[in-house]
């Protein structure tokens, strides 16, 4: 080959692999901006949520600040985000469990302290529990929004029944009672998951049992035990609604104790708010009137106190690749804005706040007035109670599940609990 030849031939191939070289770069898609600010969260339903309200809010006075909301699947995100952060990745901000879950992200050197950054001025000291450490000194997440427990119940079925909405035990049982005679099954609850008894039936009427935060404090501090007469009493309040429940309740699911309420199947629905969206309109049963009451209080005249538990909260992941922009947008999640439109778009979750919202869901705005009436308090276990082995939360759920399906009784699961409890806790080996 002449050398004229051979320079035609290397021009030819060089041109040909410009080309496809061009042809690869205009067909490829376009990579991720640089600085794009990543919010990392279990919260998958909240998707749309992010992407259609709270962000472009956001970008409306932050135009130069790209926002991604990426959620990973809540059974998944607990161990994914930590072994993230471990490898040093991870959004920029991250949704935070409350108590011992961030709490052990924050003693890994993985979150930001935000104790007086912009924001948390509108938080109340005791709004911040779920994100501090114990001795308070420390907050690394910002609140965002707690659920309030409850009861929802048909008023049609109770309009046709002649029922008042329940105020104490007696009376409560007595509503239980007049609905299974009618033929309506009274409640609709079922053990299959075992989560259910624990934290929508015990977690829920036991504070006007053991009168909440006094009641939770006086475990921590080792003053009372698992088998005093206050928690014994909510165990045998869970043992009576046995009967209550209809057939096959040991193997209903919480989507099928769902779908009997929504098909007026079952006259009352224990939940908290965070259930209200599912029905009415846009949910499961848009022709549904609802109503709610609170937990009944053992006798009239008996102060009240519900579960107010702390659900939510964003902290800023120390190796953030555009911390400054997270900073920025965690002030914003500290704003009336944020408050307003998290508590009025996502319905039943309220705002932790201090910002006067006014709640626009009829419904919603009945459970968060609970709060002007009874002292809230938060589920028992979640601070401190569940660091040992057995572990409370798995021995709540066991236990609860098994006293209302009536195969273990009120006294003995309060002793389980206890010996479990008092194994590891030294407070309670005193």
């Amino acid at each position: 080959m002449g050398l004229r030849r051979l320079s035609g031939y290397v021009l030819h191939i060089a041109s040909a692999l410009a080309l496809v070289l061009i042809l690869a770069l205009v067909q490829a898609p376009a990579p991720a901006r640089a600085g794009t600010l990543v919010i990392e969260s279990w919260r998958v339903d909240d998707k749309a949520l992010w992407e259609r309200v709270l962000i472009p809010a956001f970008r409306r006075t932050h135009p130069d600040i790209e926002v991604t909301f990426a959620p990973t699947a809540p059974t998944d995100y607990d161990a994914s985000l930590a072994a993230r952060l471990a490898a040093g990745g991870g959004g920029d901000l991250v949704a935070c469990r409350p108590f011992d879950v961030s709490l052990s992200l924050y003693r890994k050197g993985y979150l930001e302290k935000l104790d007086g950054t912009p924001g948390m001025q509108n938080f109340a000291p005791g709004a911040m529990v779920a994100w501090q450490t114990d001795d308070g000194k420390d907050t690394f997440c910002m609140p965002v929004a707690s659920v309030i427990h409850g009861f929802l119940y048909n008023k049609a079925i109770f309009r046709r029944l002649d029922l008042q909405p329940p105020r104490t035990v007696d009376d409560f049982f007595a509503v239980l009672e007049l609905l299974k005679k009618a033929g309506v099954t009274p409640l609709a609850l079922g053990t299959a998951e075992r989560w259910e008894a624990s934290q929508i039936v015990y977690t829920n009427i036991g504070p006007n049992f053991w009168r909440g935060e006094e009641g939770r404090h006086a475990l921590i501090a080792g003053r009372m035990k698992l088998t005093d007469a206050p928690f014994v009493e909510a165990l045998r309040f869970e043992a009576r609604l046995g009967g209550y429940l209809g057939k096959d309740a040991a193997t209903r699911t919480y989507r099928d104790s769902q779908a009997l309420f929504a098909a007026g199947r079952a006259a009352i629905y224990p939940t908290g708010s965070w259930d209200i969206a599912r029905f009415g309109q846009g949910g499961q049963a848009p022709g549904l009137e609802l109503g709610a009451f609170a937990p009944p209080v053992r006798r009239n005249g008996d102060a009240c106190f519900i579960s107010d538990h702390m659900d939510l909260g964003i902290g800023i992941n120390r190796r953030a690749k555009n911390k400054e922009d997270a900073w920025r947008f965690l002030a914003w999640v500290g704003s009336q804005e944020f408050a307003d439109l998290y508590t009025n778009r996502l319905t039943g979750f309220f705002t932790l706040s201090n910002h006067l919202i006014a709640v626009r869901d009829p419904l919603a705005k009945q459970m968060a007035g609970w709060r002007n009436d009874c002292a809230s308090t938060i589920r028992f276990n979640a601070q401190v109670l569940n660091r040992g082995q057995p572990s409370m939360e798995s021995e709540l759920w066991d236990v609860n599940a098994q006293v209302v399906n009536g195969s273990l009784a009120p006294e003995q699961a309060a002793a389980r609990l206890q010996a479990g409890f008092a194994r590891w806790y030294k407070p309670q080996q005193r």
